[in-house]
């Protein structure tokens, strides 16, 4: 009998360690993901900012959009794929051309160079980062919910 009680205590305890460790990284993923989303919107939100820096004189570039890459990562120490940033690039695309001639960064013709930058796909860029985050989120608050349900009923 007492070894049928410390045979089931063993189990249990493998089987909420690795419950746990399970709960940890899917945390730990989760935040990952978050925090890789959380810097994307910080690169949109420059995009937008800068929309309409031109350069200050005739021939000067502009603001250049940025565009952020991500990349899956293997942490041994979770033993989970992770998301993480890979680098913030230059986007290469050209210019945007206005026919301004009053303007100080026009040229000979008349015209301006304008950022890279289209508002309506940075808005939706945003969109799609802000819904990747809070898919995040609500991952890592299911995690921690029953992160709390193991440890009580562990108790």
């Amino acid at each position: 009998m007492i070894i049928r009680i410390i045979l089931l205590l063993m189990i249990l305890a493998s089987a909420s360690a690795k419950a746990e460790d399970s709960l940890f990284s899917s945390m730990y993923v989760s935040s990952q993901g978050m925090q890789a989303h959380s810097e994307r919107l910080k690169v949109i939100a420059q995009n937008i900012a800068n929309a309409n820096t031109t350069g200050k004189t005739p021939g000067s570039a502009p603001y250049r959009r940025k565009v952020i890459l991500m990349k899956n990562e293997y942490d041994e120490k979770f033993r989970a794929d992770v998301l993480q940033v890979n680098k913030i690039a230059l986007d290469r695309s050209d210019y945007l051309y206005r026919f301004e001639p009053n303007h100080p960064a026009a040229d000979d013709n008349g015209y301006v160079k304008y950022p890279n930058v289209d508002i309506n796909l940075e808005m939706i860029d945003a969109k799609e980062a802000q819904r990747s985050y809070e898919a995040n989120l609500s991952a890592f608050e299911i995690a921690k919910s029953n992160q709390l349900k193991l440890l009580e009923a562990l108790k």
